[in-house]
């Protein structure tokens, strides 16, 4: 009996070591890859090569690149192209001017025609103010001068000064339906109702309204801007319903599938700070309490 328990415990041991080869293994094969990936997406977007080793600073160079380039470009299925314009509206909302810069390069280099990446940078003016959005203007046209692009670029806009309002509702009433409007009511002295218009008629009015990015590419940028502005975005996630919290959130959960949310979130976050999980968890909510109400 003792023998036939020795060898079973044998048997376990040598089992439980192959497995625990195995799944080195495999961890290795995957930082492998995420290296692999890292050079590869590297040299689509900058033309030059990842993880040299040279500069002031390689190891803080080596780690950003690896995660950045490798390790997130793993993860979803969105397109290069959508992750560089995320990347734009991501780093205009951080005023990251040096690195919009570079990021305008690489999108016009993997496919981002001009006139989109200025929409890009235009859809970050409602939630940032314009002084950050001509900061981040003034950077692309340096860009678009060093490409020989001319200036100015071909008008989008759709709306006249009579029918802006209207133009503006017809987008914002099927996304959000009321629930805006009511919340605001409840400022003093009638100032919900001028900042009710004054959205309306600039956010949806002048900007979604504009040509070369649809509704859903607008939304899906206004969601990134939101999930960077940490401040901001995470006062909305307090209570995730539309018109009382992350209404951003909530919409962009409708118009998309969580196989889209979550790269997009991912993305996001890579150069927000992959640490703060607020606005994820806010979107999860969110999305989870959207579902529910559907079911009833």
């Amino acid at each position: 009996m003792k023998k036939l328990l020795l060898s079973l415990l044998f048997v376990f041991f040598v089992k439980a070591l192959v497995i625990a080869q195995n799944k080195n293994e495999k961890f290795v094969e995957k930082s492998m890859n995420r290296v692999d990936l890292c050079k590869e997406n590297y040299t689509k977007l900058f033309g030059g090569e990842a993880l040299t080793g040279k500069g002031t600073d390689p190891e803080l160079m080596d780690i950003l690149q690896k995660f950045i380039f490798g390790e997130v470009f793993k993860t979803g299925s969105l397109d290069i192209k959508t992750r560089e314009m995320i990347t734009c509206v991501t780093l205009t909302a951080m005023q990251t001017l040096p690195q919009l810069k570079t990021h305008s390069m690489a999108a016009l280099n993997v496919g981002v025609t001009p006139i989109e990446l200025r929409e890009v940078v235009y859809q970050c003016a409602p939630f940032i103010g314009f002084p950050r959005t001509l900061n981040a203007i003034e950077t692309l046209n340096e860009v678009f001068k060093e490409r020989g692009i001319a200036l100015p670029l071909e008008t989008q806009g759709t709306v006249s000064e009579y029918n802006r309002y209207e133009k503006g509702s017809s987008i914002q009433t099927p996304l959000y339906g009321t629930e805006i409007r009511d919340a605001l009511n409840s400022l003093p002295q009638g100032m919900g109702e001028d900042v009710s218009r004054f959205l309306t008629e600039v956010c949806f009015g002048d900007f979604y309204t504009r040509n070369t990015l649809d509704i859903k590419t607008r939304e899906l940028l206004s969601i990134c801007i939101l999930a960077t502005l940490c401040k901001a975005a995470c006062c909305r996630c307090r209570n995730p319903r539309p018109g009382r919290g992350c209404w951003k959130i909530w919409t962009f959960s409708t118009l998309h599938s969580p196989k889209k949310i979550s790269p997009v979130w991912r993305r996001c976050r890579r150069w927000a700070g992959p640490a703060n999980t607020r606005i994820l968890n806010a979107g999860l909510r969110s999305w989870k309490q959207k579902t529910a109400e559907r079911k009833n």
